[in-house]
């Protein structure tokens, strides 16, 4: 089997495997123990955190650990809102944003926030004069994803991050990054984010560990209360062993930036010629998109009926994001796009990492070649 699903989880770099079973085993002791072995613990994260700062170009103070993106978009959206609702309950955010971001906004909604879910065009960006226009005097959050999970569109957030500011000072920024380090330049400070948010398993890291970057002088209200973590941010004993092969994850990964953006975006850039040599398959990616992520539409087939036809060939690929792909309604991205439902049913997500290599990427496209031609009959015969 060949792994293409990058996009919703990573092999870890053996490294990181290497550091989190010495940890689990040496080092057990609770941070907030005032014995030795407990400040031995505590010393781990303040290093972990000092790495993942230097990863980002912050201060390790502004670092805050979480289990993951879905806790860290939850704390960077529900927090602020909490936090600044005395300044306004309007929130602006993008009808393409991970359902971590997404589903949070509606529940505010529910609480009596209001919500504008701006538009993406053709190419599923989002126009900074749009969000200028939408931001107002009680605006008091912004959330806008890097990188599109489903179909690798890059957000232009230098400019949406000035169209923010320039419209309202007050009004906080957030970023989910998740889709974007360690595949693409991350510009902070350029992008004016006052949150921003990762997940380590997305860049060869462990599963249940995440950071929420959250610049000096934002507040946030707590979401976890019962402790004294994380400067009263996030209650619950630290995860230590996830904490520590994050930030060796996050190291290796700033460090292979380039390689990736080389290596990996050559590969998808094979891969999307050959897709448009294929009539009856739609490529619902473009260039200009991060390195990793390939979305294509095969008409008049459902996208699960080509996933397991793939699976057959040894080929692992997904539909959705992996939060979504279990649900049988249309990728709400794609019909954001213009896509037709057609279209949005029928898609799958081909997302690789540098594990992946060109022998195998030929080996893909023999399966995808294959299964279109066996499925095209079915497909035809579903279309009259």
């Amino acid at each position: 089997m060949v792994y293409w699903d990058h996009a919703a989880s990573t092999p870890p770099y053996d490294e990181v495997i290497q550091t989190m079973a010495e940890v689990m085993k040496k080092h057990y002791g609770n941070p907030s123990s005032i014995h030795r072995m407990g400040e031995d613990a505590a010393k781990l994260i303040k290093r972990a955190r000092e790495v993942c700062a230097a990863s980002l170009g912050v201060k390790p103070s502004e670092i805050v650990w979480t289990s993951g993106a879905t806790e860290g978009n939850n704390m960077a959206i529900k927090g602020a809102a909490m936090q600044y609702a005395g300044r306004g309950k309007h929130i602006v955010t993008t009808s393409i944003e991970h359902p971590s971001v997404y589903d949070s906004c509606l529940a505010l909604e529910r609480q009596g926030f209001e919500v504008t879910f701006l538009p993406v065009d053709g190419k599923g960006r989002v126009d900074p004069a749009e969000v200028a226009s939408a931001v107002r005097k009680d605006t008091i959050l912004v959330s806008v994803m890097h990188v599109n999970n489903e179909t690798g569109a890059v957000q232009p957030l230098e400019e949406i991050g000035r169209a923010v500011k320039e419209a309202n000072p007050l009004t906080v920024f957030h970023i989910d990054g998740v889709q974007g380090f360690g595949k693409l330049p991350v510009r902070l400070e350029a992008w004016r984010a006052d949150l921003y948010t990762l997940s380590a398993h997305k860049i060869r890291g462990p599963k249940g560990t995440g950071i929420l970057y959250k610049r000096k002088g934002i507040s946030l209200h707590p979401l976890l209360t019962g402790g004294k973590q994380e400067s009263g941010m996030r209650a619950g004993t630290e995860n230590i062993p996830g904490i520590v092969a994050m930030a060796k994850a996050m190291r290796m990964a700033s460090e292979q930036t380039e390689t990736f953006m080389t290596r990996v975006g050559a590969l998808r850039d094979e891969l999307m010629a050959w897709i448009r040599t294929q009539p009856c398959l739609e490529l619902n990616s473009f260039e200009e998109g991060a390195p990793h992520i390939v979305n294509m539409s095969f008409p008049g087939m459902k996208g699960e009926v080509l996933l397991h036809s793939l699976e057959e060939h040894g080929a692992l690929v997904s539909t959705k994001s992996a939060c979504s792909s279990k649900t049988a309604e249309p990728s709400k991205v794609l019909l954001a796009m213009g896509r037709s439902a057609d279209a949005a049913s029928s898609a799958v997500r081909i997302s690789m990492g540098l594990t992946n290599t060109h022998e195998e990427l030929q080996q893909l496209i023999r399966a995808l070649s294959d299964a279109v031609n066996r499925l095209q009959p079915l497909r035809q015969e579903g279309m009259n």
